[in-house]
């Protein structure tokens, strides 16, 4: 019932003022073994999505030319100027796929200034459009580290990054945070970002699992903070979507196989109404 439920959202958006906006960490876009045919028809579900651990350009592209192919519309992408992380080990780049017949690419906002360290890698931020609103996306992929203290250091600093966006436009108070935390939402972590004078809070309850287990659904990691203050167009309707039921009769063992070829994670999603004026 839940699947069904979630497949309506998804489809009824297609034909009312509304849009499907995402976020989903790719897990290595961009490195072999990545089945991009399979990861673009789940993807064309959405309007926006924000991707995590995108690890190089031609990654980003192929996908988006899958989108272009499969659903017919046409989508385009934005990639980060460079990648983030520990240079020596590890980078990845943050990205954003979007179909342009529902939303328009503003402009990038950049990484956020990290001077300080606080963060392995910084989050980055782009400004969007669709019809009469126009909103902030900030995508970020914390550190899962050695310990959970690593994770919660980083997501006590959040609200640094709210804050630094928020400001920079102050005709623009609509910004939404989106991604791979590496911690459930109800963590004592988030307080800081949830104690804002801006009233964020997560969209999705961190009841709903977001990561692939060997053996089926394991964490809930992945989620979207929004502003009740500011973020007016979100209608309330949100989700996670498990892409797995899809070839629970096609793999043995879905969850290993998929883990690998498609991800290790779930897209999570909100529906944003874009018929009325948010400013």
């Amino acid at each position: 019932m839940k699947k069904i439920i979630v497949f309506i959202l998804l489809i009824v958006s297609i034909y009312s003022e509304t849009i499907i906006l995402a976020s989903f960490n790719t897990l290595h876009l961009g490195w072999e073994g990545k089945d991009t045919t399979e990861v673009s028809k789940t993807l064309s579900l959405f309007d926006i999505v924000a991707l995590q651990e995108v690890m190089d350009k031609k990654g980003i592209i192929e996908l988006s030319e899958k989108l272009n192919n499969i659903s017919k519309e046409k989508w385009s992408y934005i990639l980060s100027p460079y990648a983030v992380g520990n240079s020596q080990k590890y980078d990845e780049y943050y990205g954003f796929v979007y179909n342009t017949s529902k939303v328009k690419f503003v402009k990038s906002l950049g990484f956020y200034p990290d001077k300080n360290n606080d963060f392995i890698r910084e989050a980055y931020g782009a400004m969007f459009k669709s019809k009469n609103i126009d909103f902030i996306l900030v995508t970020v992929h914390l550190i899962y580290g050695d310990s959970q203290e690593q994770r919660e250091k980083e997501a006590k600093k959040l609200i640094d990054v709210y804050n630094y966006f928020q400001n920079l436009d102050s005709k623009e108070n609509d910004v939404i945070i989106l991604g791979d935390f590496n911690l459930p939402a109800y963590n004592d972590a988030f307080k800081n970002l949830f104690s804002h004078k801006d009233k964020i809070f997560y969209a999705i309850s961190p009841t709903n699992k977001t990561t692939l287990g060997k053996n089926g659904l394991a964490n809930s990691y992945d989620n979207i903070f929004y502003s009740f203050k500011y973020t007016k167009e979100y209608t309330g309707n949100n989700g996670v979507y498990n892409y797995v039921e899809n070839y629970m009769n096609k793999y043995k063992n879905p969850y290993e196989t998929l883990r690998k070829s498609f991800s290790d994670h779930l897209p999570v999603f909100i529906e944003l109404e874009n018929s009325k004026d948010d400013d």
